[in-house]
């Protein structure tokens, strides 16, 4: 973005033989068209639309831009896919960055940026080896958010897991509806890998929430219908537990289902779910890993290693040839259960243009949508019925190679709440320590 800034400031200050002696060709660029975005790991709504270069006629170029949170912009999500270096830096060269007057993409291989990300990025392919308190090895590599991204592990963490460990664990954020949905469809074509088994992570808070408890607000004490048994509550949401088990199901992989439970479930409450999943098909364990550690996950374990000697016969939802809008419509239908797609007019156009342009074929589908609900809208919980998906606009990410959907009013730039966690953060001056942010 700084490299793209300096070249409009350039073009508008110089004329076309200044530029020739520098070494440099017109590139036309549109203010109006900017697609990269500058981004920053904080939640700052005030960052979403901004004007920058004001001042002075070497202060940058005067145009309207913005923010997102980092695992949202295309460089995670090309670190998530690549490959190899190699594949990096091929994809990087790829990266859309605006469009001329004439509506022509100008990349970064056009901007000549792209050696410079290329080498920026080269030890980012690395995944970085962590490890749990009882120092098991994790690898951490690439953005969970499956709501403005891909939202999954890299594939090199993959690779590299499946050569090291007997049982490699890959995290797709979020829950079926989208992260499952990336993973099946798009991460494993990319990758060529096929998963044994899926796990599906649910809480009896959040099985009470879909099944019409109460708004819980960040900040405010939790509800009592969140601590005391209500097993009414929980019946009521396993619509929704049950709804993502047959997400799961439609691919051909069976999945487990491990409730994350905590010191307010009750043996009631637990029963509930329990007696629902396995009625639907899915394989269920208890873990209380947050209590216990790894000793708290056996069952989880037992139940994962058990489904993995099942045989799978991996289906995807849609063939790739399959054009744009068919696939969204497929998507809304069969996965969020939605009764339809409406395309805004501008969405509409540039969806029409990318099936007609042949470059665009193999792109990957990347839907942006909530995470709080099956549907675009975070308030309707549980399954909802009776609604159609929204789509407002199309991202393009030609690096990456994903043409993204944006449902609903989701923003790329998360926002800071009327009650930070920061509010509660302080020092001990007579110790040093921080404290307030547990």
């Amino acid at each position: 973005m700084v490299a793209l800034n300096a070249r409009m400031q350039h073009e508008y200050n110089y004329d076309d033989a200044t530029l020739a002696k520098r070494n440099l060709k017109r590139l036309d660029i549109d203010k109006n068209r900017v697609e990269f975005n500058w981004v920053i790991d904080f939640s700052a709504q005030g960052l979403r639309n901004i004007l920058m270069g004001i001042g002075g006629r070497m202060d940058g170029f005067t145009m309207s831009s913005k923010f997102a949170i980092t695992v949202s912009s295309e460089l995670m999500a090309i670190l998530a896919v690549a490959t190899d270096l190699k594949d990096l830096r091929e994809r990087i060269s790829n990266i859309i960055l605006a469009y001329d007057k004439k509506g022509n993409p100008v990349t970064a291989k056009d901007l000549e940026v792209d050696g410079a990300m290329a080498a920026w990025m080269r030890n980012t392919i690395n995944p970085t080896l962590c490890s749990t308190v009882e120092y098991q090895p994790c690898l951490v590599h690439a953005g969970p958010f499956a709501n403005i991204a891909i939202g999954q592990s890299s594939i090199i963490g993959d690779r590299l897991g499946l050569k090291l460990f007997d049982y490699h664990v890959t995290e797709s954020g979020f829950a079926a509806d989208i992260g499952f949905e990336k993973f099946w469809n798009v991460k494993c074509r990319l990758s060529g890998l096929t998963p044994n088994v899926s796990v599906l992570v649910a809480t009896i808070r959040a099985l009470k929430m879909h099944g019409g408890g109460p708004k819980v607000a960040p900040g405010l004490p939790i509800p009592n219908e969140y601590i005391e048994e209500n097993t009414e509550l929980v019946q009521n949401g396993l619509a929704n537990l049950l709804h993502h088990v047959e997400v799961v199901k439609k691919s051909g992989i069976k999945p487990v289902v491990c409730l994350n439970s905590f010191y307010t479930d009750t043996p009631a409450e637990i029963e509930v779910v329990r007696q629902a999943v396995l009625a639907a098909g899915a394989r269920f364990a208890v873990s209380e890993h947050w209590l216990k550690g790894g000793e708290g996950a056996i069952e989880l374990a037992e139940q994962v290693m058990e489904a993995c000697e099942e045989e799978v016969d991996l289906q995807y939802l849609y063939p790739l040839e399959m054009p744009l809008r068919q696939r969204v419509e497929k998507i809304a239908r069969e996965v969020y259960g939605a009764d339809g797609v409406d395309w805004s007019p501008e969405a509409e156009k540039k969806a029409i243009m990318f099936e007609n342009d042949p470059k665009y074929a193999d792109f990957a589908t990347m839907m942006v949508k909530t995470h709080l609900s099956l549907s675009h809208d975070p308030v309707l919980k549980g399954v909802p019925k009776g609604w159609r998906l929204p789509v407002r606009d199309i991202l393009v990410y030609g690096g990456a190679r994903f043409l993204c959907p944006m449902a609903g009013t989701i923003s790329l730039m998360p926002g800071t709440g009327s009650d930070p966690a920061y509010r509660r953060v302080d020092i001990d001056v007579e110790t040093g320590e921080v404290k307030g942010l547990f």
